[in-house]
């Protein structure tokens, strides 16, 4: 994937810094006809411009009715970045939630998307009940407010950005661009 040709044509680190997009999302959930009501927003016409993006980089795409609070997510995959073969959740959360439309949300998904990928089930249970990567998670939406990141994803390298799904070559772009800054 786009990604990982990235790391190894121009030896990128990546890290992942957490965005609270639509954090006040309840526990249940909340419907995206209720999330863009009153926004004049084609929801039909929004996710298939994004499954013909997602399709054109080989990524799958799936057609979701919900969207979950994805807090405790973010915390697992902070958590999961200090494992080995860690950083593998990152896609599993993906696939889950925006191709099988699976309520992030829920501890018990976490814990199978957690076993999934390799990850010691018993650490990240710990890390759901004792929320031990709160302030770590905190810290990510600190830096991403600081560096204006609106929307996700977002890439930035150095002191140059691009926000939303974007081409292999906007990104290998941004890193040409960036790499003195960086």
């Amino acid at each position: 994937m786009r990604i990982e040709k990235l790391k190894a044509e121009h030896d990128v680190k990546v890290e992942w810094v957490h965005f609270p997009l639509h954090p006040d999302t309840p526990a249940e959930g909340r419907a995206l006809s209720d999330l863009f009501a009153g926004r004049n927003v084609d929801r039909k016409a929004m996710n298939a411009a994004m499954k013909a993006r997602m399709d054109a980089e080989g990524l799958p795409y799936g057609e979701r009715t919900m969207t979950y609070n994805s807090r405790l997510a973010q915390e697992l995959g902070k958590w999961a970045d200090t494992q080995p073969g860690g950083e593998a959740i990152h896609d599993a959360l993906f696939r889950a939630y925006f191709v099988e439309a699976r309520d992030i949300s829920r501890p018990a998904v976490l814990l199978e998307i957690a076993q999934q990928v390799g990850l010691p089930v018993a650490g990240a249970r710990e890390v759901l009940e004792q929320r031990t990567f709160r302030e770590a998670v905190d810290a990510d939406w600190r830096l991403s407010r600081d560096y204006g990141v609106t929307g996700v994803p977002t890439f930035v390298v150095g002191r140059n950005g691009v926000v939303g799904a974007q081409p292999y070559e906007a990104l290998e772009q941004l890193v040409r661009t960036a790499a003195p800054d960086a």
